[in-house]
């Protein structure tokens, strides 16, 4: 039977070892994470022994095998079996009932994952959250000196345009025109993180930048027309 072992390390429990699964339990265990991995096919069980010796193959997924491996003794449980709605709602449910502190569940659509919500698991959706990041990612390719804080919000590094030269932070209205901060101005190597609104920019002057990329994206486009 799992149990903790290292201290001051959260403890997951892995059910599924797909893809997603496989992925996530190598992830904890290059972090040295205190991992339990249970999947029934004794082959990827077997692969899986790479990254952790606390992986066993387990034939049924119902409440008094799953108590077997000890898997309420974890911090956290992940259900990464996506494909089978019946059983991931079924080890859903038992591991909730189990008291785990937390219970992360896969849902393949928008009405599994109502029903794991439900039944009090966190949801989250892999292919979609896949298929997001990788849009951001590649709408931030066309913006130069990009770092995205969250799915809306990123800092933008940009040179000043033309137009801004001699005039002040609070005349420029970054804000206003365009729903951005700047939150810190280059002048001459030197980078200054209190912004004066009275700040006159000069030739050369680069802005650091905060808000939705759509707006840091259209400020961009205004800078390389000027």
């Amino acid at each position: 039977m799992f149990n903790r072992y290292k201290r001051g390390k959260m403890s997951y429990g892995i059910v599924g070892l797909g893809r997603f699964g496989y992925a996530l339990a190598s992830e904890l265990a290059a972090m040295e994470a205190d991992l339990l991995i249970l999947d029934k096919n004794e082959e990827k069980v077997r692969e899986i022994r790479e990254y952790t010796e606390n992986a066993l193959v387990i034939k049924n997924l119902d409440k008094a095998s799953l108590l077997e491996t000890g898997i309420q003794n974890c911090d956290v449980a992940v259900v990464c079996i996506g494909e089978q709605m019946d059983t991931s709602i079924l080890t859903t449910l038992n591991l909730v009932g189990m008291g785990i502190p937390r219970v992360i569940a896969r849902a393949t659509s928008s009405e599994h994952g109502e029903i794991l919500e439900k039944l009090g698991a966190q949801v989250v959706y892999p292919e979609h959250d896949m298929a997001a990041r990788l849009a951001n990612r590649l709408e931030a390719a066309n913006l130069p000196n990009f770092a995205q804080l969250s799915d809306r919000i990123s800092i933008s590094k940009l040179n000043i345009s033309y137009e801004m030269e001699d005039e002040t932070v609070a005349e420029t209205d970054l804000k206003g025109r365009f729903g951005v901060n700047v939150i810190a101005i280059e002048s001459s190597g030197v980078v200054y993180k209190d912004v004066d609104p009275d700040y006159e920019f000069k030739e050369g002057d680069i802005i650091f930048v905060i808000g939705d990329k759509d707006n840091i994206k259209e400020l961009t486009e205004w800078i390389e027309d000027d």
